[in-house]
């Protein structure tokens, strides 16, 4: 039996050059595959079943410490790129297709209703484990199936009621990890209407989000009947800095690195940001970024 690898398998590199934030120490092991098959191999002949294991896509909505990540970090954008059709009314996108590019796909296709994935700075990988959304809109609205992949390499399909799915939050088999997603939009449109639909959705963005800075998309997730930027804002916290890390002045739920930030700088402004709102305001926030790593 072969168990030749045809992705490629770095040490030590650092994850900065990975992240949307443009921050993170280095991985330990880094393995990038070149395709679901190659990522099978490599989870069943080359890595131990207790080894560490962290998935990235564009990796945004995550922090990595300055002391990077022990174990190995396998990433998926360039990797697990497939986008096509099942049959006519579905589509099957794996992990390491963005989220944008499902939303153009689906829309020069005439699938409405999908248009949302345009304004999620993410892959299908990350969109599915966090249930991403924006706009009145969440990922799991159009899922009809998922292929997950576990330990030993094998590959499940699995429906969302096998899933406890919520805001930003997804309850999911130990031990396994998206490796794509079915899709189905019920809303048939004209595909000029759909691409039309998404220019304007990302010119909205970017008049109201710090889309061409360094950040992780969302810190925080919006509490019930709240935003998390006016409790921010209320705290006059737009443009507080901690070294190279800064409240963005544009929308108070997105932090800044500025180009010299460090990881502790950007944690540390996040533990700031929930304790002043918390005694300002009397809301808990609960981060929307995930943190990984050593100090």
């Amino acid at each position: 039996m072969t168990c030749h690898l045809r992705g490629q398998m770095l040490k030590l590199v650092p994850l900065a050059d990975y992240t949307s934030w443009r921050i993170g120490g280095p991985a330990e092991t880094l393995y990038k595959p070149s395709d679901l098959a190659d990522l099978q191999t490599f989870i069943r002949h080359h890595l131990a079943s207790d080894e560490p294991l962290l998935w990235l896509g564009l990796g945004s909505n995550t922090l990595i410490r300055d002391g990077g990540v022990k174990g190995t970090t396998i990433i998926t954008q360039g990797s697990l790129k497939q986008l096509l059709f099942l049959d006519p009314k579905t589509i099957r996108a794996e992990a390491g297709v963005s989220s944008a590019q499902l939303a153009r796909f689906a829309a020069r296709n005439g699938f409405g209703g999908s248009e949302f994935l345009a304004g999620i700075p993410g892959t299908i990988g990350g969109a599915l484990a966090m249930n991403a959304g924006c706009y009145g809109h969440e990922t799991w609205e159009g899922v009809v199936a998922v292929e997950t992949i576990d330990r030993f390499g094998e590959i499940h399909v699995r429906t969302p009621a096998e899933f406890k799915v919520s805001y930003r939050h997804v309850v999911m088999p130990p031990g396994e990890w998206f490796v794509a997603g079915h899709f189905q939009w019920p809303e048939s449109v004209l595909p000029e209407q759909a691409l039309a639909a998404i220019r304007s959705l990302l010119v909205r963005r970017a008049a109201t989000q710090p889309t061409g800075d360094y950040s992780c998309g969302s810190v925080f997730r919006n509490p019930p009947e709240n935003y998390a930027a006016r409790l921010i804002e209320a705290c006059s916290l737009k443009g507080f800095r901690m070294g190279g890390a800064l409240v963005s002045p544009k929308h108070a739920n997105f932090i800044i690195n500025d180009g010299t930030a460090t990881a502790k700088d950007i944690e540390a402004l996040i533990k700031h940001c929930a304790s002043q709102v918390l005694q300002q305001q009397k809301v808990s926030l609960q981060q929307e970024v995930h943190i990984y790593g050593d100090p």
